[in-house]
């Protein structure tokens, strides 16, 4: 069925959704091959950004609320994609969830909230089989670079090995920005939730959160500074692992298994060799200002040329039963809170509506939903590569 709108942006009043809308209006302009609008509660706020960040004076504004599910309903009525930057999701994203699943609509998110996730699976997952809407998570920083860099290190084992590798690290070796504010306002009220109710730890413990009835091997913690001898560096827990590793077991799990049932996989961040880069690891490991009164706030973010110095370096080795090992190096060249996601986010609506069309109704993850499609479109238009090493 034929909508008004290839994507709807909501919450393009907020930083990050704002971003979203700049990013739209440079890139495809208005009127043009993708038609997409801006939503938010209020339409002055909203055209007051539309105007802020160049967009034309005749961009489509939609008023919604995620405490009015009339006005959810309508807005999804008129889109093929809702791609919201309203968070955090577990406080702001329920009625929208349930909104695009019944109405067959499909949705893109910035979620990192796993137990919301689990919670959302479990409430719509049906549901949005039968309407045929693509519910995709986690379609920013968290955790497209790391699910699609698994991904297409698994593409190139297949080429390199015949078979994919059971065994996967991903090392983040250069990162310059700052996580966003929405990260920070979810783990927070990540943390309330779980303090409340005892399943939602138990989510949040376990690898395999997101693969309902599927239980894997046990998987590395990353949580303490370790010596990899391998790369000759000190590595340190790093705070996306704990949301990327199980986007990564789901993305598994909907591909049939393809990396295998046996398929581990973990995430850290190396700081360098020798004592300063054990201090560096202790530091990193010892860090809780995500958690502080310090942490970015939601509408908070960067300047421009912060944004624009940021980046990131991303190494996956996948490691073969017979000791050959296969590289893949992934980069973004804005900061990845902000700059980067707000592409990757833009693109991955885009690449819903545009290129896979195939993929059937039911919430996922990046990779098993866009692949191969989405890791050319970021490639091309979003400032990200994906190189083998």
């Amino acid at each position: 069925m034929s909508k008004e709108f290839d994507v709807i942006v909501y919450g393009a009043s907020g930083f990050t959704g704002r971003l979203v809308a700049e990013y739209l209006a440079q890139q495809y302009g208005v009127g043009g091959k993708v038609s997409w609008a801006m939503a938010g509660r209020s339409a002055d706020k909203l055209a007051q950004v539309r105007d802020e960040i160049g967009a034309p004076g005749d961009t489509p504004l939609v008023t919604a609320d995620a405490g009015d599910e009339a006005s959810l309903k309508a807005m999804t009525d008129r889109a093929q994609v809702i791609c919201t930057t309203v968070g955090p999701y577990q406080l702001y994203g329920n009625d929208l969830v349930a909104a695009c699943a019944a109405s067959g609509t499909d949705y893109v998110d910035l979620c990192g909230e796993p137990a919301w996730m689990r919670q959302m699976i479990d409430a719509h997952e049906e549901t949005a089989k039968k309407s045929g809407a693509r519910i995709v998570f986690s379609c920013g920083f968290d955790s497209i670079p790391f699910d699609l860099g698994v991904y297409g290190l698994q593409a190139l084992a297949k080429e390199e090995f015949g078979a994919p590798v059971s065994r996967i690290k991903g090392r983040v070796r250069k990162m310059q920005g700052t996580f966003s504010g929405g990260t920070a306002a979810s783990l927070k009220a990540t943390m309330a939730a779980a303090f409340q109710n005892p399943q939602i730890l138990e989510w949040l413990k376990s690898p395999f959160c997101l693969t309902p009835g599927f239980e894997g091997p046990k998987q590395p913690k990353g949580n303490k500074p370790e010596y990899d001898e391998s790369l000759g560096s000190w590595a340190a827990p790093f705070i996306m692992a704990a949301i990327n590793t199980k986007n990564i077991h789901r993305s598994n799990f909907l591909l049939d298994h393809l990396y295998g049932e046996d398929f581990i996989y973990d995430e850290m961040m190396l700081t360098g060799p020798g004592e300063k880069g054990e201090q560096i690891a202790n530091a990193i490991a010892g860090d809780n200002s995500m958690m502080g009164d310090d942490a970015p706030k939601p509408g908070e973010g960067p300047s421009k040329d912060e944004r624009e110095a940021g980046h990131y370096d991303v190494l996956f080795i996948g490691e073969g039963l017979d000791g050959k090992s296969v590289r893949l190096g992934v980069t973004g060249d804005r900061d990845p809170g902000y700059g980067s996601t707000s592409k990757m986010i833009a693109e991955s609506a885009i690449c819903l509506t545009d290129e896979a069309k195939d993929t059937g109704g039911g919430i996922w993850t990046p990779a098993p939903a866009m692949g191969r499609h989405l890791i050319e479109r970021l490639k091309a238009n979003a400032g990200l590569t994906f190189e083998q090493e």
